[in-house]
């Protein structure tokens, strides 16, 4: 058993950060991600005898992450209320020290359709591979390599709109 606290620690000392952040860009709520990589390692803890390669182990806990963050959705109805971004945008006090390039590069990246915006974060975040992506999705690899280009072309023609024309407003639906 003190093998198995002691396993465990060091899966919470090595990935808690990284998983904060991947939740963090998955639902753009502190609080939320934070409750998502709680029940991430509560769901690991319940399972730890199911890792059987400790290579796997990153992997692993992401997989339970999205997961969870796909069972706190499936049954939530938010209400979509349309108003302008810059209204609900906030005020960048969750991510303190970004750069302005940054910021525009996350809102940029927050634009793109889930279905680019998830293989983009795995990427850029955990620097997993084409193979390793298509894995975590359950897609085939030309899905996922097509779904990098196109992610990387469309934050290109968004980045692009922005340093044309900085004041762009653009509408998108936020929770109420």
């Amino acid at each position: 058993m003190d093998n198995k606290h002691r396993f465990f620690e060091q899966l919470v000392s090595a990935y808690s950060n990284d998983l904060y952040r991947y939740a963090y860009w998955l639902c753009k709520q502190p609080t939320v991600a934070e409750d998502l990589v709680q029940e991430t390692f509560s769901r690991a803890w319940k399972s730890l005898d199911k890792l059987h390669d400790e290579k796997a182990a990153k992997a692993w806990l992401i997989t339970i992450l999205r997961h969870e963050n796909a069972r706190m959705y499936e049954k939530f109805q938010p209400q979509l209320v349309e108003i302008e971004e810059s209204l609900a945008s906030d005020d960048g006090s969750n991510e303190p020290s970004l750069s302005l390039e940054q910021h525009q590069l996350h809102q940029a990246i927050m634009e793109l359709p889930v279905e680019y915006k998830e293989p983009l974060i795995l990427q850029i975040l955990w620097g997993f591979s084409g193979e390793e992506i298509s894995e975590q999705l359950d897609l085939k690899l030309a899905t996922v390599n097509t779904r990098l280009f196109r992610a990387r072309h469309q934050l290109k023609e968004i980045l692009n709109g922005h340093t044309h024309n900085p004041s762009k407003q653009i509408s998108g639906k936020v929770r109420k």
